[in-house]
């Protein structure tokens, strides 16, 4: 009986279970949309100022993506926004450079993907709750599938 009720709680947990009005739905998503994200040394890596980072990002499906970077000081900004096709992407793209500038230490990146346009909000800011800011995004974006990913490096 423990082994039933544990593997019933172990495939309930990829359920979402949403509350409209009378009705009650679930929904299953047991792969996540985003499969990887890490700069291109490597999480964890080293740059110094004015050296180019990129990104590697695998799409288990098609979205909309927006990078946003948490300063060494707590500064919050979108760094870029984009949709992007399933697969593996270089970012950014094309003759585009991300060029690192102070503040110097740990710089921490999250890929926001949501399966629908954000439209114009922007997560920039100090924040002390991040979840509520996402929230708040999210619900802009009126998505109904959402990961948030999280890599990191440090600039000297």
């Amino acid at each position: 009986m423990r082994f039933f009720a544990l593997l019933l709680a172990g495939l309930l947990s990829g359920c979402a279970v949403t509350l409209k009005g009378a009705s009650l739905s679930y929904h299953l998503d047991f792969v996540p949309a985003i499969r990887y994200f890490a700069p291109d040394r490597g999480p964890g890596a080293t740059y110094f100022l004015g050296e180019e980072v990129r990104f590697f990002l695998t799409l288990d499906a098609p979205g909309w993506i927006s990078l946003v970077v948490i300063d060494p000081d707590g500064r919050t900004y979108t760094l870029d926004q984009f949709h992007l096709l399933s697969g593996t992407h270089v970012l950014p793209s094309g003759a585009y450079r991300y060029v690192l500038t102070p503040p110097r230490g740990l710089h921490r990146v999250r890929a926001v993907y949501t399966d629908r346009y954000p439209g114009s909000l922007r997560l920039e800011g100090l924040y002390t709750d991040w979840d509520a800011r996402l929230s708040v995004y999210l619900e802009a974006s009126r998505a109904s599938r959402y990961q948030v990913a999280e890599t990191h490096f440090y600039v000297y």
